[in-house]
């Protein structure tokens, strides 16, 4: 008799010892896991703990990706900042980048649905981008070009109309980028703010003597290294598969695309990414406070 009690002692026992080997049972199997099962389930490295009965288990997906729509304060946390240094500017020649440096530009803009989204994106990776804007989308959208100032990003002036100025003279093309200033100035007052006195022609089309007007106007010029084209008729993949192999051939510079360009928003996401993963930094261009566009001597000294 002893022998059966000593018997039945032992498979209790064992019975016991086993049974911590498994996953807490379930009794309603539609249920949402509690934080017992969870917890038991993180502890153990077992990706589905709970599994339905007559159906295969289910792995756990434990990383969701941010969308741009999520917190930029969590997101920026998450995936990690892009920020650089800041580079004050005074003449042309103190844009001097150092290799795995890049600076962002945004031409053409604002516009609405594109240029606040691409605001949410430079957010949440706490990159700084130049939007060199136009006057009469300034004088549509004021609102825009106030929201591009206080997330800390630089705006310049592109000219009023995006007219090629190599077919004005001097006078009539000076007359043109003071014409776009002013729709800038009159956005940014309110808020205690002026554009920058950085310039880039439109269409990248100059002469000597216009570069020299405009150096001369007191405009620090924003020439393009690398040049995304994002302005051709194809898809985001391709815009970012062409930025990136410039960019890797040079392995720095002043990068070009466009915020009124669907295929823009939708690449710039991973074109961000993807510089965070190859090591680069976004470096943020601001004017050098002795840097003053001198309005009153514009086309005095074009001559």
């Amino acid at each position: 008799m002893l022998c059966v009690r000593v018997v039945l002692a032992l498979v209790c026992l064992c019975a016991v010892l086993t049974g911590c080997a498994k996953p807490p049972q379930r009794l309603d199997q539609s249920a949402t896991p509690n934080a017992q099962e969870l917890a038991y389930a993180a502890k153990s490295g077992v990706t589905a703990p709970i599994a339905v009965a007559n159906e295969p288990p289910k792995t756990v997906d434990r990383v969701r990706t941010a969308s741009i729509n999520d917190d930029a304060g969590f997101t920026a946390r998450l995936r990690g900042g892009l920020a650089g240094r800041s580079l004050s500017i005074e003449t042309q020649s103190d844009i001097k980048l150092a290799k795995g440096e890049v600076v962002i530009t945004f031409d053409d803009g604002p516009r609405p649905g594109k240029t606040d989204k691409i605001l949410q994106i430079l957010d949440q990776y706490n990159a700084k981008a130049t939007f060199l804007m136009l006057g009469q989308a300034a004088q549509k959208h004021p609102g825009l070009v106030r929201e591009v100032a206080k997330r800390g990003h630089t705006v310049g002036l592109h000219t009023h109309s995006h007219g090629d100025l190599t077919k004005l003279n001097l006078v009539a093309a000076l007359a043109e980028i003071e014409r776009g200033r002013q729709p800038l100035v009159a956005a940014l007052s309110p808020i205690n703010k002026s554009p920058a006195p950085f310039f880039r022609f439109p269409y990248l089309a100059q002469t000597q003597k216009l570069r020299t007007a405009v150096n001369n106007a007191g405009l620090v010029i924003m020439d393009v290294q690398i040049d995304s084209k994002d302005y051709y008729q194809d898809g985001s993949q391709a815009v970012l598969d062409r930025t990136l192999k410039r960019l890797e051939a040079q392995g720095k510079g002043i990068v070009l695309f466009h915020d009124i360009h669907q295929r823009t928003v939708n690449m710039l996401p991973d074109f961000l990414a993807e510089l965070k993963a190859r090591g680069y930094k976004v470096v943020s261009l601001v004017p050098d406070r002795q840097l003053q566009l001198r309005s009153n001597t514009l086309l005095a000294q074009s001559n």
